[in-house]
Formats: structure tokens, C-alpha cells, sequence
């Protein structure tokens, strides 16, 4: 549906909602008129609402596992380097320890980067999730969470 119409899909995520009879799917796709893949999606007979957002206006987070080399002498260092982005380590092998590191896109992307001077032996991503952010307060700023 989305190719024959030269758009691009970069990302596809399907997940349950607050309701268990309805589930949410997050395409991030780009093409010449996102007004298009809205149409596009409206004709499937199971859509009930179609959201764009626009950069900003939702909060986005993905999840990686990536598998990265890791002889002796570097486990301290490469451990803490993934410690800054919050990587856990959820598997250590003999040559390799692999992390999974949860955040917005970029936050992935500076991960791998930091990375990729040890060796990426191998690396998969869920697909972008988004939720509208929620509406500002009267004055203009988020609302605070934080108890008195």
C-alpha cells in the first residue's frame, strides 16, 4: 500500500492500548504528502483514528539490543562507557556483552556511535513508539510532578 504510492516506511511497532479491544501501530514513514498515507490508512477497514505528529509534539522512545566485542582487557571500559547512556548489560559472553539501551532515536544513535570503535557484532531495534505530549498548562510550561 505504502511502496506502490513511493512512500518509505522506516518503522513499524504494534502494541496493545488502555483498551484490550483496540491495539495502537506506529509507522514512521516519510513521503512526498503525509496527508496521503493518512488517506491510505483511513481505507483499512480496522482503522479507528489516525494521528500524524509533527517533530515535538510526541514523545518518542525506541528499544536496541546490540551485541558489541568485548575481549578481557576492554569489559571495564566498554562497561563503562555504556554506563553513561544507561545501557544495561542482559548477556555477557566470552568475547562479547550485549546491551539494551531504551531512549528517543538519537540517544540510540549516539550509543551505537560510541560503540562502533569496539565492533557491533550485531544490533536490533523495536521500531519508534510515540504518545501525544500532553497539553501545556495555563502558563505555558509543563505541568510539575514533583511533591511539596
Amino acid at each position: 500500500m505504502f511502496a506502490r504510492r513511493g512512500f518509505n516506511i522506516h518503522s513499524l511497532a504494534v502494541g496493545p492500548t488502555v483498551d484490550p479491544q483496540l491495539s495502537r501501530m506506529t509507522v514512521v514513514a516519510d513521503g512526498p504528502e503525509m496527508e496521503q498515507i493518512i488517506k491510505q490508512l483511513y481505507k483499512l477497514v480496522n482503522t479507528v483514528k489516525v494521528t500524524e505528529h509533527r517533530p515535538g509534539d510526541a514523545v518518542e522512545r525506541e528499544i536496541m539490543l546490540v551485541r558489541i566485542n568485548a575481549d578481557s582487557k576492554r569489559r571495564g571500559e566498554i562497561l563503562d562507557a555504556a554506563g553513561i547512556f544507561s545501557a544495561q548489560a542482559v548477556d555477557v559472553g566470552k568475547a562479547t556483552i550485549t546491551f539494551e539501551v531504551a531512549g528517543d532515536p538519537g540517544h540510540l544513535n549516539d550509543f551505537l556511535e560510541l560503540m562502533r570503535p569496539y565492533g557491533i557484532v550485531d544490533l536490533v531495534k523495536s521500531g519508534r513508539i510515540a504518545l501525544a505530549r500532553d497539553p501545556k498548562s495555563r502558563n505555558g510550561r509543563q505541568a510539575d510532578l514533583r511533591s511539596a
